[in-house]
């Protein structure tokens, strides 16, 4: 390949620079957590299916847990540069092959978690347009609206994607702090209690179940390294845009979760959220707020799930382009629009696979909520988990083969502690996945769904010893992110 040729592949291989600030990454990173869904969902499903009410402690300590892993992570992100995040930092600290199955993981987890939520954006979208117009299309009707838009703004530019998620979700944000203060100035007759800070009602034997629930809450926090290559100052941009969505995250789980107890009392909050499950915070600002408040509320909730959908659509797209820029995919995914910038076939792969995932599911008739967004979005969060266990060890291993000026705290210590809670936790979801999933204790879903990834990661390890082989220019390039479109091609 002659040095002109070299050049533009490295022009048509590269991700936009120096569209995103701090705020456009954090709205990516927040969106993809979708915090209004979390409150509405995940909350009042930990406290009807655990029966424990230290919900708000758990937020708190896998918010330090995670904040642990940032350390790490985030000091990585100096050395690395890379929209494939999880499969680089894997590729570098433990080996090529690791890193290929790190791909693989990572395509299952986040595709599962971006097609889970066209289920629920259906069904919840479906009672409100019931109100307002006396009846509603099928689930999928509006599934496949919400892909389309989503589809659409995937090939747009990148900080046009983050304008949009600055309005989602900071209206998102508002209404649930509206609805928290609602609640505190709101409390029941037993009045205000901190019990469910009390350890000892969250270290009961439901804790990993509760556990289980809470952590795929924070799916997305991670992302803001995928977008590392797009942002003004890399160095700058990813610690603080990762610290800040992570406290903000972590935070606002804790309150709005404890907040949610104050007008019910926390000796009935597990009752009545089995008795009004995710209505249970639409009901609460109706009593407090009004009728009105709460359709706008229900209909925030919606466009959370549409923020959400952007943020993963986002993600996914450039951890499939990463991935075709240095030919561990078709080298057609590592092409972006000239004019925007786009992993643009990164982008139409990632709505193939929702457009095909609704039509299957409405065929068949499955649940939307339980079947598709629930299940298959379980799925996708222990997957998330895997790879946040495995990049903190390969930040541990990086570090150790390559010394550098960087403090203890940040390439050995703090790595070291969040590897093995990251672990801790896994144990913990594992055993009690039959709960997060909402099936018997004897379901063979419990132990298939956690097998796909073990699947996963014996054929990427397989391919890329294949590459190593077969590939040696290929297989050189694993990793190296922008670099690998200058020069290091077969």
């Amino acid at each position: 390949m002659s040095v002109t040729e070299r050049r533009a592949s490295a022009v048509s291989a590269a991700l936009a620079q120096d569209r995103l600030g701090v705020p456009s990454v954090v709205f990516f990173v927040i969106s993809a957590a979708a915090p209004l869904t979390v409150i509405g969902g995940s909350v009042t499903a930990a406290y009807a299916a655990t029966g424990v009410t230290g919900v708000p402690l758990a937020f708190i300590l896998l918010g330090a847990i995670l904040g642990l892993f940032a350390v790490g992570y985030v000091t990585m992100a100096r050395y690395v540069v890379n929209a494939g995040a999880f499969y680089a930092y894997t590729a570098k600290g433990l080996g090529r092959p690791a890193g290929v199955a790190t791909a693989w993981v990572a395509l299952l987890a986040y595709n599962a978690l971006q097609v889970g939520l066209y289920g629920m954006i259906g069904a919840a979208a479906q009672p409100l347009i019931a109100d307002w117009f006396g009846s509603s299309p099928p689930w999928w009707v509006i599934g496949l609206v919400a892909w389309a838009l989503t589809g659409v703004l995937g090939l747009m530019r990148v900080d046009v994607n983050g304008k949009v998620l600055s309005v989602l979700l900071l209206t998102e944000i508002a209404v649930v702090v509206v609805f928290d203060i609602a609640d505190l100035i709101n409390p029941a007759a037993s009045g205000y209690s901190l019990d469910v800070f009390d350890p000892s009602n969250l270290f009961v034997p439901g804790i990993g179940a509760v556990v289980a629930i809470c952590i795929a809450s924070f799916a997305g926090f991670e992302s803001s390294v995928v977008f590392s290559e797009e942002t003004k100052d890399p160095r700058r941009t990813v610690p603080i845009a990762t610290y800040v969505a992570l406290a903000v995250i972590s935070g606002l789980y804790a309150v709005s979760s404890w907040a949610m107890t104050v007008p019910i009392g926390s000796d009935k909050i597990v009752e009545t959220s089995r008795e009004q499950s995710s209505a249970l915070l639409f009901n609460l600002a109706g009593q407090h707020l009004g009728a009105t408040i709460a359709t706008i509320g229900s209909l925030l909730f919606v466009t959370s799930l549409f923020a959400a959908l952007i943020a993963f659509h986002n993600t996914i797209s450039r951890y499939v382009f990463a991935l075709g820029r240095e030919r561990v995919l078709p080298e057609t995914f590592g092409r972006t629009s000239p004019r925007t910038g786009a992993p643009v076939n990164g982008s139409v792969a990632q709505s193939v696979i929702g457009l095909v995932t609704i039509v299957i599911y409405a065929v068949f008739g499955l649940d939307p909520v339980v079947q598709l967004f629930f299940t298959v979005g379980s799925f996708g969060g222990l997957g998330l988990l895997m790879m946040l266990a495995a990049t903190s060890i390969s930040v541990l291993v990086f570090f150790a083969k390559n010394p550098s000026e960087e403090n203890a705290w940040r390439t050995r210590i703090a790595p070291g502690i969040s590897s093995v809670l990251l672990i801790v936790v896994i144990v913990l979801v594992m055993a009690n996945f039959d709960t997060v999933l909402g099936v018997a204790p004897d379901s063979p879903l419990r132990w298939i769904m956690p097998a796909v990834y073990f699947v996963a990661v014996g054929f990427g390890v397989m391919w890329g010893l294949v590459l190593r082989a077969n590939r040696p220019k290929v297989y050189a390039n694993i990793g190296r992110g922008a670099q690998a479109a200058v020069g290091g091609t077969e």
